[in-house]
């Protein structure tokens, strides 16, 4: 698996996309898919079922996984 020089928790600056200069922190790594989950980037509306955690179902926002190119670490 590679290795990165982004981890969780840090700063980031997304370079291309919808969400282009926007800053956010990393809330999740996922090495082997090369992809990082940034708080509030890329945020889509998922239907959901209704279960015990959620009787009513309905839909929830969700972050997806952005590629790990199109981020930018920057100094806090």
């Amino acid at each position: 698996m590679p290795k990165f020089k982004i981890k969780r928790g840090d700063l980031v600056e997304i370079i291309t996309g919808d969400d282009k200069g926007k800053k956010a922190k990393i809330l999740r790594v996922l090495p082997k898919h090369s992809q990082v989950i940034v708080e509030g980037c890329k945020v889509v509306k998922k239907s959901v079922k209704p279960s015990d955690k959620n009787p009513k179902g309905g839909f929830i926002q969700k972050e997806m996984p952005i590629h790990i190119s199109n981020v930018k670490k920057v100094e806090e």
